[in-house]
C-alpha cells in the first residue's frame, strides 16, 4: 500500500487537544480542523482545500456560506434577533405563510433542531390520537422502524436499536412498536392488531443506517395503509428533505404527502439552527397556548434565514441538480466497483449516496479509507462501520463530481491487496 498520509500541523493538534480537554467526548471527528467554507469546498487551518462530501449531514445543501442566506442572517441579526413567543414579530408570520405554501400544508410549528422537531411530531401525533381519533389516554402507540435515526433525546433513543445511543440512558419511554424497515407486511400486521396506533414515523431513506433506500412503492403503499387505518404517516425528512434526493422531499418520488412533515438541517442552509413540523389544521389545532413551545423557535433570524434558504433551493434548481448529478455519481462509483472489489455495493438517491466497503462493521478499514480521502482532498465519514456516506452540497458541478470520483478511486486503489 502506498504510504501517503497527511501529517497534522502543530496548530491542528493544539486545537484538537483543546476540544479533547475541555469538550465532552460525544463525537469522534475525522482529524481535520476546518476554518473556512465556500460552496462545495472547505479549508483547514493550514490552508488546504477539500471537497466536502458530508455537507454537515445534509445541512449545507445550498453550499457553505451561501451569500444570500448569510446576508439574510446578518441583516436580520442587526435589526432584531429574539422576542420569544411572548410577543409577535414582523418576520414569523411571513415565514409561516411562505413555508406552508412551499410544502403544501395549513400550518407550521417552528422549532430549532431536528430532534426537537421529532419530539414535537410525537407530541402532536399522540394528542391528535386522544382528541380526534378517540384513543384512550396513555394508550396511543407509534410505529417506528428498526435501524432508525431520529435524534438522541431520551424519548427518541427509547425506540432506537443503536446500543451506543441507548446503553445506560434508561429507563426508556414506552409507547412505540418497532418493525422491520421496508416491510409492508409487518406494517400491516401491526396496524391490524390494535385500534391504539396513532402514527407511523419513518425516514424515507435511512441515512444513518447507511443510506438504505426502500423498495420502490414502499412509501406510497405505507401511506395508503395508514390512511386505511386512520393512522398518521409521519415523514422524518430532516436529512432527506430540501432537494437532497433529487426531489424537494424524498416522499415526492412516490407522490406522497405526509400527514406530518419533519424538517431541519438544510431548511436553514446550515447557517443557523432551524427546524419545522408541518401538518394540516385537523392535526395542528390540537395544540393550544402553553402546551408546547420554544423560546428560540420561530425567532426573527430563523424566519429570515429559512425563507432565504428555501428560495435558493427553488431559484437555483437544486432538486434537479441533485437528481442529475446523483446519477452521474452513482454510475461513476459503480464503474469504480467493477475495477476495485473494495466496494461491494453502491446505493442512494439524488446526492445522498453511500458505498459499502468489503469488510465487517467492526473493521477500521472504512475509517482508514476516509483518512486517505482526506489526504487526497475529500472529506467523508463512515457510518455503521463499513459504509461511507457520500453527500456533497447540491451546488456541485459535473466537472467537480468527476474530479471527486478520481480522488475516490485513487484512495481506494491504495488499499488494493
Amino acid at each position: 500500500m502506498e504510504q501517503v498520509q497527511q501529517i497534522l500541523s502543530s496548530k491542528s493538534n493544539v486545537l484538537i487537544e483543546k476540544e479533547n480537554k475541555y469538550g465532552a467526548h460525544n463525537y469522534h471527528p475525522l482529524p481535520v480542523v476546518l476554518e473556512r467554507g465556500e460552496g462545495v469546498y472547505v479549508w483547514d487551518v493550514d490552508g488546504k482545500k477539500y471537497y466536502d462530501f458530508l455537507s454537515a449531514y445534509s445541512a449545507v445543501n445550498q453550499g457553505h456560506c451561501h451569500p444570500k442566506i448569510v446576508k439574510a442572517m446578518v441583516d436580520q441579526a442587526q435589526t432584531l434577533t429574539l422576542t420569544s413567543r411572548a410577543f409577535y414579530n414582523d418576520k414569523l408570520g411571513n415565514y409561516e405563510e411562505f413555508v406552508t405554501k412551499f410544502f403544501g400544508f395549513d400550518k407550521v410549528l417552528p422549532m430549532n433542531t431536528g430532534a426537537e422537531a421529532v419530539e414535537t411530531a410525537i407530541k402532536l401525533c399522540r394528542k391528535w390520537a386522544y382528541e380526534v381519533k378517540g384513543v384512550a389516554e396513555h394508550e396511543a402507540q407509534i410505529i417506528v422502524c428498526e435501524n432508525n435515526f431520529h435524534g438522541r433525546t431520551t424519548t427518541i433513543i427509547s425506540f432506537s436499536n443503536d446500543e451506543s445511543a441507548r446503553k445506560n440512558f434508561g429507563p426508556y419511554t414506552a409507547g412505540f412498536i418497532k418493525i422491520e424497515y421496508d416491510n409492508l407486511d409487518a406494517l400491516e400486521k401491526v396496524l391490524e392488531s390494535s385500534k391504539n396506533i396513532a402514527g407511523f414515523l419513518v425516514e424515507p431513506i435511512q441515512g444513518e443506517a447507511g443510506v438504505y433506500v426502500p423498495s420502490e412503492g414502499y412509501l406510497a403503499k405505507a401511506k395508503a395503509l395508514c390512511e386505511k387505518h386512520n393512522v398518521l404517516f409521519i415523514a422524518d425528512e430532516v436529512q432527506t428533505g430540501i432537494a437532497r434526493t433529487g426531489k424537494l422531499l424524498a416522499v415526492h418520488h412516490e407522490n406522497v404527502q405526509p400527514d406530518i412533515l419533519i424538517l431541519g438541517k438544510a431548511i436553514s442552509g446550515g447557517v443557523y439552527p432551524v427546524s419545522a413540523v408541518l401538518c394540516n389544521d385537523v392535526i395542528m389545532n390540537v395544540i393550544k397556548p402553553g402546551q408546547h413551545g420554544s423560546t428560540f423557535g420561530g425567532n426573527p433570524v430563523a424566519a429570515a434565514v429559512a425563507i432565504a434558504a428555501l428560495e435558493v433551493v427553488r431559484d437555483e434548481n437544486l432538486s434537479e441538480n441533485a437528481e442529475r448529478l446523483g446519477t452521474i455519481l452513482r454510475n461513476g462509483l459503480n464503474d469504480i466497483a467493477k475495477r476495485n472489489n473494495l466496494i461491494t455495493l453502491v446505493r442512494g438517491k439524488g446526492l445522498l449516496n453511500a458505498i459499502v466497503i468489503n469488510c465487517d462493521e467492526e473493521s477500521d478499514l472504512a475509517w482508514e479509507i476516509c483518512l486517505r480521502f482526506r489526504d487526497y482532498g475529500l472529506l467523508a465519514k463512515p457510518t455503521h462501520g463499513n459504509k461511507i456516506r457520500l453527500a456533497p452540497p447540491l451546488v456541485i458541478t459535473e466537472d467537480q463530481i468527476k474530479d471527486c470520483l478520481e480522488i475516490i478511486e485513487k484512495a481506494l486503489n491504495d488499499f488494493k491487496s
